[in-house]
């Protein structure tokens, strides 16, 4: 993944599971900070799908180690970290740097060999630049969304032009 700009993420990729674990592996990656809404769990349904738990388990088993990153409050945080097993920090204010290496601290983690994913331009991938982490960037799972989050939405469409997902 080859930085083109701040607010541009280093890779950009339909859904969490078009990204290969084993790939992240051979680039030097050992850690996975990972968004939860509309990254993993689409915001109409609120259900985590069978094929990001079986992404996170191939994740798993390749050797990536991974820390849920969230904004979110609610509780259904926990009951998604519960769901796939996984260290999750909350409330994170993103794109403020503080939580992100919170979550690299709890996973024992260096910021050279991790990367960030998410759903958002402004949040996700500027957070991760910030800290000096790469960030991969997938589609939203679903257009329901948060007002603020439709907003900067719009903002996203006119940073990343007419770029598409690269798988």
């Amino acid at each position: 993944m080859t930085k083109i700009g701040f607010f541009q993420p280093d890779g950009f990729f339909s859904a969490v599971e078009s990204i290969d674990p084993d790939e992240l592996i051979a680039k030097g990656y050992r850690s996975v900070l990972l968004d939860i809404d509309n990254t993993l769990v689409p915001r109409d349904t609120k259900q985590i799908p069978k094929t990001v738990e079986q992404w996170i388990a191939k994740a798993k088993d390749s050797g990536l180690s991974i820390c849920l990153l969230s904004n979110n409050w609610h509780k259904t945080v926990f009951s998604y970290a519960d769901q796939l097993q996984l260290p999750c920090i909350y409330k994170a204010m993103k794109p403020l740097p503080f939580a992100f290496f919170a979550a690299i601290r709890r996973l024992g983690a260096n910021k050279e060999q991790t990367v960030v994913i998410g759903d958002q331009l402004l949040t996700d991938v500027t957070g991760a630049h910030l800290t000096g982490m790469p960030a991969i960037m997938v589609k939203p799972r679903a257009s329901k969304d948060l007002w603020h989050t439709l907003l900067l939405r719009r903002l996203e469409r006119v940073l990343m032009g007419d770029r598409q997902p690269d798988r």
